[in-house]
This record gives C-alpha cells, sequence and structure tokens, in this order.
C-alpha cells in the first residue's frame, strides 16, 4: 500500500490539486504496478514561509511553482521501474498541468515488504494498530 505526499505553495485551485494527484497515481500503478484502487494521497499546501526550498539547488532553476512528491512504498521497485517513475509524473505534470520539469522534486521512500513476527491482517480486520508481536 503506498503513499503518496503531495505538497506545493498554497493557491492552487482543487482540481489543479487533484489532477496532481490523478498523475501521481497513474504512474504508481502504470509504472510501479501499484494495485487498482490503492489510492492513498495526502495532498498539502504550504503558505510560502512553511515551504522552503533551494530554488538552484543542483544547476535548477525552481519557480514557486515547485511540487514536492514523496512516495512510501514497500522495497522491491527497480532502479528502472523508479527512473520511469520520475520520467513520467515530471512528463505528465508537465504534459497536464504545464509545470516546469525543473519544478518537481520526486522523493521514493523505501520500507520492508513485511514485518516479522506480524500479524498485519488480524491488525486490519479488528482495526488495532501496534499488532505486531514480540
Amino acid at each position: 500500500m503506498p503513499l503518496a505526499r503531495v505538497d506545493l505553495m498554497r493557491g492552487k485551485s482543487a482540481e489543479y490539486r487533484q489532477a496532481v494527484g490523478d498523475v501521481v497515481y497513474r504512474a504508481m500503478v502504470e509504472i510501479l504496478n501499484a494495485p487498482q484502487n490503492d489510492r492513498f494521497q495526502v495532498i498539502a499546501e504550504h503558505d510560502e514561509s512553511n515551504f522552503i526550498y533551494d530554488p538552484t539547488f543542483f544547476g535548477f532553476n525552481r519557480s514557486k511553482d515547485v511540487i514536492f512528491v514523496q512516495l512510501t512504498l514497500a522495497e522491491g521497485c527497480t532502479l528502472e521501474q523508479k527512473r520511469k517513475f520520475y520520467k513520467r509524473v515530471v512528463d505528465d505534470l508537465h504534459d497536464r498541468l504545464g509545470v516546469r520539469r525543473e519544478d518537481v522534486f520526486v522523493t521514493l521512500v523505501g520500507t520492508a515488504r513485511y514485518l516479522p513476527n506480524c500479524d498485519c491482517e488480524t491488525v486490519q480486520a479488528e482495526g488495532r494498530h501496534g499488532g505486531c508481536r514480540r
């Protein structure tokens, strides 16, 4: 179950934010093989004082339309899949919304696929947290 977090400067329309989420979700399904309907996203807007980035880091010229996309997912994606995911998100945001390619900042955070000694199905079914057995 990947979790996508999208952060951007305050002021974009609900339709714009929805389209960003759609682009990320479609790339997750088509490139990273996430299951259909496995859509868990947090899209957060920030005031300029709380959205800090270097506009020229690594030689890029970022504008105030910069978008951070962070995807937390189980380890196992190949380097090729990751590169295709980055490219798809950047290209689709550019094509659909006119986002400059240099304004998209993507990070992937890998987690262990399975937790040892964890009865995750029971945790899900019973709605409990902390269901890992010692």
